[in-house]
Formats: structure tokens, C-alpha cells, sequence
């Protein structure tokens, strides 16, 4: 633009100069020169605007051109999670936590699990991480040593941060022929790991809801935000976008992520295509680079059904994982020594002395 007002000033000056010189030295008010040059400006003028507010000079970039520019991330592998027993009498598709992917940062696990009546989670401990459960079909009832019970239901989720321990059980819903669901573990953060237990539900009913323009795409907004619609705050200490995608066929969509975050999709119906390279069916888990910060994904027009997948990231924590079970810890000296409380019921775990739940009792085993 600078470069553009001074050509123009340039040719005015000379204008106004070659006027004066032919007036034979009748000298021109001020007022009569900026008349006659006026329209000869105005002329220069409207002939610049375009490229001085619309494109950019020769051999230069736009900075609007730029400005709103996104790199997608490319899709570093994805495999496919297989089944195995869990539990007692659960049967889990785990992906995060297995030779394929382990400590993926802050990843610690994802179970895609599938529970029938008289299977179960019986009473059992945690400490030094977070845990995410998001129900899809039956019930899951809930209780632990400091007396919180409750049950989720489809669409609902529980966020549970362990801290420095708890004890608890989670047990499907008789009543209900099969449940389904996922859960995530979450690292914690290493100064955090000794903050006292917490828990805090989310109802279906509560989730914000994105659509995109066609309304071809719905996106539930668990944590994080798409499509200009935000979460609800304060779900879990560990910063975690978690994203539920339904893609009719013929939609598409482009997702914001993070930058530098790690990023992963677990397909759970339909085929989806990523970045308009690899199409993926169900129950695998597609991870992605950590260069870019939008995701795409579509289903294409003639597709026989829609596509869903939990599109899911995660701020990565710099510090060691040292995992046993279900303590997480930053060291070999801290796990022992979680190990040690457990066993003699301190430093966390004191309620945790001779309790049994009541929804473990009806598997007749407990601990």
C-alpha cells in the first residue's frame, strides 16, 4: 500500500509541475491546480484499489492469503484393536496400552469394552492418573470407599481422577443384555499425582451439540470445541479434547486440533476416509502425526451407512511413566511405595481397610 501512494504522489507532483510550466508563467492559484489534477487522482486512484486491497504486489505474499491457512495432520500408522478378557467376564478391545502404542502422552490406555450381566469391574484400586468412561449402550453402576455411588447411562460419562489412591468398583447394570463403552486412562500430571480423589459426571443431555452447515456432520462436543461450539469447563486436570463424530454419507468435515498435541481416532461404525487418503473401518485406532492442527475426515456419497468415531488429544506431559497396574507414577521408588500403601491401607488409601462394595458383592468375589 506504502509502495502504491508514493507512485501516485510521484505522478501528481509531475502532473501539477508540467501544468505549471505550460500556463507560460501565469501563475495558478492553489485552489486551480488541485481542481485540475483532482480527476486525473481520482483516475489513478480507483484503477489501484484493487490491487492494493485485493492481491498481492508481483513476487510478494498475501498476508491475507496466509492468515487463515491449515495444515491437516497426516496419519503416522492405524491398526486394529483386537479382544481380549478383562476383568471379570469383560471382554475389551484395547488399543493405547498395548505393544502398538504404549505411553502415548498423556495416553495411558483405551478399552473399547463390551460387558454382559455378571461380568464386571469388581473393587479395585487407582492412583496417579485419570480415568474417562463414556457409555454407549446398557449401564455401568458405580461406588468407592469414600461412599460416592451412582450409575451412567448411554451417553453419559464419568470423569475420575485417582490422585493420591482410591478404591472402587464399576459393574454393569443386570437388567441390561450387554454394555458398551470406552475408557480412557489419562497420565497426571507429576505435581498433581497426591491431590485428593475426585469425580465429576457428565449427562448425555448436558453435552453441547456442533452440526456442520449441511447438516451432514454432528459432532458432541464432550471436551474441547468444533464447529465454533465449546465444552463444558474443568472435566479433568490433564488438558484432553474429546470429540464424538457421526458423518452421514456425503459429509465432511474439518477439525480443529490442537498444535502439538498428540492425536487419535478410534472408528467405532461405517468407513471414514482421513485426509482424503486412508479409508478405515471399525474398531482401529488411527494415530496422527503431531505436525498440522486440523483433522479431516468424510464419508463418501454413495457410502451404505454413516461413519462414527471418538476423535480424541491430548497435551503431552513431560515426565517419565512408571506403570504397575492401576498406579502410575513417575519413578520404580514411587510404585513400590504405592504398592506398600495399598497393602498396609495408608497415605491414601486408608478407607480402603476391609471395604467391600455393595455392587461387587453380587459377582461373590471381591478385591
Amino acid at each position: 500500500m506504502k509502495r502504491i501512494l508514493s507512485i501516485l504522489i510521484t505522478i501528481t507532483t509531475a502532473l501539477l509541475i508540467a501544468y505549471y510550466t505550460s500556463s507560460q508563467n501565469n501563475l495558478a492559484l492553489p485552489k486551480t491546480l488541485i481542481q485540475q489534477a483532482r480527476p486525473l487522482l481520482n483516475n489513478l486512484i480507483h484503477r489501484a484499489q484493487p490491487l492494493a486491497l485485493n492481491a498481492p504486489l508481483p513476487g510478494s505474499t498475501s498476508h491475507f492469503a496466509t492468515a487463515n491457512m491449515t495444515t491437516p495432520r497426516s496419519i503416522k500408522f492405524s491398526f486394529l484393536a483386537r479382544e481380549q478378557s478383562e476383568g471379570a467376564g469383560a471382554v475389551v478391545r484395547r488399543s493405547i496400552g498395548t505393544p502398538k502404542l504404549k505411553n502415548f502422552t498423556p495416553f495411558l490406555m483405551l478399552d473399547h469394552f463390551r460387558v454382559p450381566p455378571g461380568a464386571g469391574f469388581p473393587d479395585h484400586p487407582h492412583r496417579g492418573q485419570e480415568t474417562i468412561t463414556y457409555l454407549l449402550q446398557g449401564g455401568v453402576d458405580h461406588e468407592d470407599f469414600a461412599g460416592n455411588r451412582g450409575t451412567i447411562g448411554p451417553g453419559d460419562l464419568q470423569f475420575m481422577t485417582a490422585g493420591r489412591g482410591i478404591m472402587h468398583a464399576e459393574m454393569p447394570v443386570q437388567s441390561e443384555d450387554i454394555n458398551v463403552g470406552m475408557q480412557l486412562w489419562v497420565d497426571l500430571p507429576a505435581n498433581l499425582k497426591s491431590c485428593e480423589p475426585r469425580y465429576r459426571d457428565l449427562r448425555a443431555g448436558e453435552i453441547p451439540v456442533a452440526k456442520t452447515d449441511d447438516g451432514k456432520v454432528t459432532v458432541k462436543v464432550i471436551s474441547g470445541k468444533s464447529q465454533g461450539v465449546e465444552s463444558l469447563k474443568d472435566l479433568a486436570y490433564t488438558p484432553v479434547w474429546f470429540l464424538d463424530v457421526s458423518i452421514q454419507p456425503g459429509g465432511t468435515i474439518t477439525q480443529e486440533v490442537p498444535k502439538g498435541w498428540n492425536a487419535f481416532a478410534y472408528t467405532l461404525e461405517g468407513a471414514v476416509t482421513f485426509n482424503d487418503k486412508e479409508t478405515v473401518t471399525p474398531y482401529h485406532n488411527v494415530v496422527f502425526e503431531s505436525e498440522g492442527d486440523v483433522v479431516t475426515a468424510q464419508v463418501e456419497e454413495g457410502a451404505d451407512q454413516a461413519a462414527r468415531f471418538i476423535l480424541v488429544a491430548g497435551q503431552p506431559l513431560d515426565q517419565p511413566v512408571v506403570q504397575y497396574g492401576p498406579f502410575v507414577t513417575t519413578s520404580k521408588e514411587e510404585v513400590y511405595k504405592a504398592l506398600m500403601d495399598f497393602q498396609t491401607s495408608s497415605n491414601g488409601f486408608e478407607r480402603a481397610a476391609n471395604w467391600e462394595s455393595e455392587i461387587g458383592k453380587t459377582m461373590g468375589r471381591v478385591r
